[in-house]
């Protein structure tokens, strides 16, 4: 299931045949972000490292899954951090654990980006994992 994800992404993108076509995908994807709650808007809530400001909140349900909710100011930024949280919400703690982004290799899109943007993605993926780490240590503290 969650390899199709990445696979899933892939495919918003195969009709692109330029780079300016992958970046108006990518806007496209992070304009359907639902808005983020303003108390969502933390230092806690930010990710360290992006050039851009990013948010991501997490919530456990019930169910054991994790849903997450994001924004950025920067247009691209905010269509990486949409991506991820089509790759990763809906998922228990150790599925967000065990997959990474492939997608960013197989669409090229990390070659595209600046070096400090490539990092900040990558620190949207860290912070995912982290609250991954966090609630399934919640977990193993409540059993």
């Amino acid at each position: 299931m969650t390899e199709n994800r990445n696979e899933e992404i892939v495919k918003l993108f195969e009709k692109a045949s330029s780079w300016e076509e992958k970046y108006k995908i990518l806007i496209q994807e992070g304009k359907k972000l639902p808005a983020l709650k303003e108390e969502w808007r933390v230092d806690d809530n930010l990710v360290r490292g992006c050039q851009s400001r990013v948010w991501i909140h997490a919530e456990k349900k019930p169910d054991g899954k994790i849903y997450f909710y994001a924004d950025s100011d920067a247009l691209i930024t905010k269509g990486l951090v949409a991506l991820l949280v089509q790759l990763y919400s809906g998922l228990k703690p150790d599925e967000i654990l065990k997959i990474d982004p492939i997608f960013i290799q197989k669409l090229d899109i990390q070659k595209n980006l600046t070096p400090s943007r490539a990092n900040g993605f990558y620190n949207m993926v860290k912070k995912i994992k982290y609250y991954a780490l966090a609630f399934q240590a919640q977990e193993s503290l409540t059993q």
